[in-house]
């Protein structure tokens, strides 16, 4: 217990200057950099660009970009950021869910001995109208379409209302019963997408809240250009793989006469051209199981993803069957690369390049990982805030926490001597390297998040405080310091880990069942623990042990 051998305190020593580096850039201030503050919240975004970049620059100079640069995010309640309202149309989600199944559509009605006359249906103004080959197979067509008709999520209502028409026409829609269902889901797997797409590391705590049924709030925390959320949040998403035709004869008859071959249609390129694609799509973005940011052959920015299981064979078996053709990779009706086949394509590994630049990735990564959008957002209000407290906040915030750490310093020199000015050493350890995982991290410090420091900074001296009694008792009993101090250590551990994991495992809960400042109190708190634990397990145990074989104290003032 009391044994220090060289590579524990070189793991020590690094642990805490790693610690500390991380905590280093929040010293930054405009004022330390010398250059004028300035309100971010509440400047034209072009401005706040330029001034960030002049920001950027000048800890550059100060900084070396070797080094760690993160800081603490503040909170929307401490710094201001972005706030959203924005809508869903229903009538556009109750279209886009009668395309998703188009493919089953065609399949079932094309089985023999049906075929449908007029090749691929579509949907137009909410409604699928299907001409049927001979209006003799109208039974049988109706009795396909309803054993395919879906339910809405755990309900029983069907999806699509199917009604026969005159000559053999076929009429599908949503049933006015469904729509609400799927206004419902659609809020609720779009609130899902947005947290996915604007905070995939889930520690931004981005607040994002329903109002009534079709409408989502969203609240950014130092984000001071909304245009760049919304521009990551006004694309649908939709990623498929289609087949595709880069002749030009064939490009150049359907750009004349504006009708492409049945089943096939004209897309933009990503370059600003144009290609054929094959209208109903080899597989979709829900057959991606993750998506990152990559580098291609020539080290610019792409975007890497991989397939899940099914889709990876279904790929492979794609492109061992049509070598020496082309696909396409289209991204909202872009194709963003239409490379050849040469052969098959194992793994379900695939990129996309482009003239991308790191942001760009980052973000396309992010929308493509998050999946589709049931429909498009409607922008109804957008604001820039500024701070409802901010620096006052911060003020009280840090004067607390100052307050806090004198009171239970005075405390612990006072009932336990020496090895109390240890406990507080390690108790200011135990901040900055909370401040430097918060960093590290790229948290958003809120003020619940403050209270989280404040409460661990008076949670950090209880392993200290139930060590330092049980030495106390073993000295009592007529053990030397170093015996004392190592049964005190191996006596108290047992203890003090039950009491830290219990309470990880509640800041766990309140992680995953909370949202926004709740998320922020939990993520404090959880580290605070992780870092208690090692400063007072680790670091006042050093302190002991270097004074012990310093002073050789025949007995501990404690």
């Amino acid at each position: 217990m009391l044994n220090f051998p060289n590579w524990k305190v070189g793991l020590i020593a690094v642990t805490l200057l790693w610690g500390a580096l991380l905590a280093l850039p929040n010293l930054f201030s405009d004022g330390f950099l010398g250059l004028e503050p300035r309100d971010t919240g509440a400047t034209d975004p072009v401005a706040v660009a330029e001034y960030q970049a002049q920001l950027a620059a000048a800890e550059e100079s100060w900084w070396p970009g070797v080094l760690p640069s993160g800081k603490l995010n503040l909170g929307l309640d401490l710094q201001g950021g972005v706030y959203l309202l924005m809508e869903i149309d229903p009538d556009e989600v109750a279209t886009n869910r009668l395309q998703t199944i188009l493919r089953d559509i065609q399949t079932s009605l094309n089985r023999a001995p049906l075929i449908v006359r007029e090749g691929v249906p579509d949907v137009i103004d909410g409604r699928i109208n299907i001409k049927l080959g001979d209006p003799g197979d109208m039974a049988e067509a109706l009795r396909r379409l309803r054993r395919i008709n879906p339910t809405i999520g755990q309900t029983q209502i069907k999806l699509m209302t199917i009604e026969e028409g005159a000559n053999g026409v076929i009429r599908i829609s949503v049933a006015s019963s469904a729509r609400m269902g799927l206004a419902a889901d659609a809020q609720s797997k779009m609130m899902e997408i947005i947290r996915r797409r604007i905070d995939p590391d889930g520690v931004s705590e981005i607040s994002i809240t329903p109002q009534g049924e079709t409408r989502i709030i969203l609240e950014a925390p130092g984000e001071a250009n909304p245009k760049r959320i919304k521009d990551i949040l006004s694309q649908a998403g939709r990623l498929t793989f289609n087949m595709a035709d880069l002749s030009q004869s064939a490009i150049s008859v359907a750009q004349q006469t504006g009708r492409p071959r049945a089943g096939w249609e004209l897309v933009e390129t990503a370059e600003g051209g144009l290609l054929l694609i094959r209208k109903i799509p080899e597989l979709t973005g829900a057959d991606i199981a993750s998506a990152n940011r990559g580098f291609d052959e020539a080290n610019r920015p792409a975007v890497n993803f991989r397939l899940n299981g099914a889709a990876a064979t279904k790929f492979y078996n794609l492109t061992a069957r049509n070598r020496g053709d082309f696909f396409a990779i289209v991204l909202d009706g872009i194709s963003m690369s239409a490379p050849r086949i040469n052969e098959p394509i194992p793994g379900g590994n695939v990129q996309i390049t482009g003239q991308f630049t790191m942001e760009e990735a980052d973000d396309l990564a992010a929308i493509i990982e998050a999946g589709e959008l049931p429909a498009k957002l409607i922008f109804l209000e957008e604001r820039t805030v500024g701070p409802g407290l901010g620096q006052e906040s911060i003020e009280a915030g840090s004067r607390a926490s100052i307050i806090g750490l004198l009171l239970v310093g005075v405390f612990m020199i006072a009932a336990y001597g020496m090895i109390g000015i240890f406990a507080v050493g390690s108790l200011i350890s135990n901040i900055i390297l909370i401040v430097g995982a918060l960093s590290g991290l790229g948290a958003t410090l809120t003020l619940p998040g403050i209270a989280g420091i404040i409460l661990t900074i008076g949670m950090a001296v209880d392993a200290n405080v139930i060590v330092f009694e049980r030495i106390r008792e073993e000295q009592r009993g007529g053990r030397s310091p170093a015996t004392a101090i190592q049964a005190g250590y191996e006596r108290a551990l047992s203890a003090i880990l039950d009491a830290n994991i219990t309470t990880f495992i509640a800041a766990s809960i309140l992680y995953l069942v909370g949202s926004g400042p709740v998320k922020g109190f939990a993520v404090t708190l959880a580290i605070g623990i992780v870092t208690s634990v090692f400063t007072a397990f680790v670091v006042t145990r050093w302190f002991t042990v270097i004074y012990l074989r310093s002073a050789r104290p025949k007995r501990l003032a404690i």
